[in-house]
């Protein structure tokens, strides 16, 4: 009985399976090479023409034009990293690809799916209560420890010359944006953080700003371009003559009726600045426009306004100022206004406004570069590394890095496999392997031996040895924690629950029914380069090619 439509194909059993790990081993694949401070970048060219250069897992993983419902779960498994962590993305999603390719071999050995899944969430809950363990306490005030953390996530990722200034500079933001809430916690809130960028300059140059930075210039030449102690407002409304909803048609019969016309319009620009001075405002930011007579007149007045100013400059300002949007000039009065000192630096052509009031919030973190290839893929490091700061100030548990805390875990792991019974016991064990693919990725970037790095630290770790990691620079296995390589345990904890997670969804797959070709035509072709970013090298059509991204 034929129960679906004409173009309709269907793969069942160990087909669904094989199809389904292939196309999540490829997206891991595509990834792993960036991992570790001598980790390789990516270009990525869109079907525009933009090029992005990035080594960040999540941004390749977002910008590459993937056509495969079960690689997309795959890079769910990065953003939801990104969104919880801020970092750890290419750990994850490379530990969801190993663990499909381990489940797949103990599939071949006839064990059922449901076996392997359960073996792989006992394994998981066993190797996030290890790490609550192994992870030190650390008193998040300690600035040392958290300009390891910032400067750990940042190396490798295009800020490596600069990381200390980079890393206190970030330490010194995300202080600068901690409160400490009523049950003892401190609690970041980086909504009071923003980051600019500008290009020109060198990395080295980039600072920390009480206040927001404003790239833009005054609307007319000859208004103030400092205002001391000024009067802030904050406007979502143009200054501009209000056009008509409809086409309408103007029927003039002298020049006087012209005149009469422009004065109207004129007179009611006036009244609109007229209102704006009435509430007593120094300094005016538009997210709309100015209309040029009524520049001429704000400027007459010696007001200070800029337009076409970001709606989230405007958020932001808000903040920094304590002024209230106005998004109806006949409604603002002076309760509205804002306390500011806002000045000007003619070289780099911004507006730097501090607030004044009694407690002024936000801080502006302006990252300079010579290129903005240079500055974009600085803003991905350093927000990255905000993030885990951020994490570890919040939680106040870190581990060492450099492939130490996975060591540790496969060993504890195996040791919790001898008590584990049936055939989940070999999915835990198969599990404890894919923890040791971190490690091995770290060596395989730095062009060591991979083999040896792992038979090196498993040692140690026999030892008693926790914190013992790969140093990449000198390929020995030293103490990474007293080596300054930190790691938030936060970001470790989500990246195993979140590559469990997706392995194991994708193992209860067991049917795949698609509306349109299933094909996988050229799954066996070898050397196939990613085909330009763009298609992944047949990614799309439900994993056509994949072959070619192993």
């Amino acid at each position: 009985m034929i129960i679906l439509g004409e173009d309709s194909q269907r793969m069942k059993d160990k087909d669904a399976q094989s199809h389904n790990i292939s196309a999540a081993r490829a997206v891991a694949e595509s990834v792993r090479t960036t991992l570790g401070p001598k980790g390789m970048d990516k270009m990525l060219v869109s079907s525009m023409g933009d090029v992005t250069v990035t080594n960040d897992g999540v941004t390749i993983l977002q910008e590459m034009d993937i056509d495969n419902p079960t690689a997309e779960m795959i890079v769910e498994v990065a953003e939801t990293q990104e969104d919880e962590a801020g970092d750890g993305t290419t750990t994850a999603v490379a530990i969801a690809g190993e663990l499909l390719k381990n489940a797949e071999d103990l599939l071949e050995q006839d064990i059922h799916p449901t076996a392997i899944i359960k073996g792989f969430h006992m394994a998981s809950q066993k190797a996030r209560e290890e790490i609550d363990d192994i992870a030190v306490d650390v008193d998040t005030d300690d600035e040392e420890i958290l300009k390891k953390v910032a400067g750990t996530s940042m190396t490798g990722k295009g800020a490596e010359l600069n990381k200390e200034l980079l890393a206190q500079l970030i330490v010194d933001a995300v202080q600068a944006v901690t409160v400490e809430a009523d049950d003892g916690t401190n609690v970041v809130d980086l909504d009071y953080l923003k980051i600019e960028t500008q290009t020109g300059r060198s990395v080295g140059e980039s600072e920390l700003l009480e206040g927001a930075v404003i790239d833009k210039d005054p609307t007319h030449p000859d208004m103030p371009s400092e205002a001391e102690d000024a009067n802030v407002l904050l406007l979502t409304e143009p200054i501009e003559v209000e056009e008509t909803d409809v086409d309408a048609e103007l029927q003039l019969d002298s020049p006087d009726q012209l005149q009469s016309f422009l004065d109207s319009e004129e007179e009611r620009l006036r009244e609109k600045v007229q209102q704006i001075k009435d509430t007593g405002a120094d300094v005016v930011f538009c997210q709309k426009g100015i209309d040029d007579l009524a520049q001429h007149f704000l400027a007459k007045e010696g007001i200070l306004a800029v337009r076409r100013v970001k709606k989230s400059d405007i958020k932001f300002l808000k903040e920094v100022t304590g002024a209230n949007v106005v998004s109806d000039l006949d409604e603002a009065e002076a309760a509205d206004l804002g306390g500011a000192n806002v000045s000007r630096d003619p070289e780099d052509e911004m507006f730097y406004v501090e607030g004044t009031g009694d407690e002024p919030h936000g801080v502006t973190l302006l990252l300079r570069g010579s290129t903005n290839h240079v500055v974009d893929e600085l803003e991905r490091g350093v927000g990255d590394a905000l993030d885990v700061v951020s994490q570890t100030v919040a939680d106040g548990r870190v581990l060492a890095g450099g492939g130490a805390v996975e060591v540790e875990l496969a060993r504890r792991v195996r040791d919790y496999a001898d008590s584990v019974s049936g055939r989940e016991q070999m999915a835990v064990e198969a599990f404890a392997d894919a923890l040791e693919l971190v490690p091995r990725i770290l060596a395989e970037n730095s062009g060591l031996d991979a083999i040896d790095t792992l038979v090196d630290l498993r040692a140690a770790h026999a030892e008693g040895d926790v914190q013992a990691g790969l140093d990449v620079y000198t390929g020995d296995v030293v103490n990474t924690f007293d080596a300054g390589v930190v790691e938030p345990a936060h970001a470790k904890e989500q990246a195993l629950s979140s590559a469990t997670e997706a392995a194991n969804l994708v193992l209860k797959i067991d049917d795949i029914i698609a509306a349109g070709d299933l094909s996988t035509e050229g799954e066996e072709e070898e050397g196939g380069a990613p085909g330009g970013m763009g298609g992944m090298g047949g990614m799309g059509g439900m994993g056509g090619g994949m072959g070619g991204m192993m």
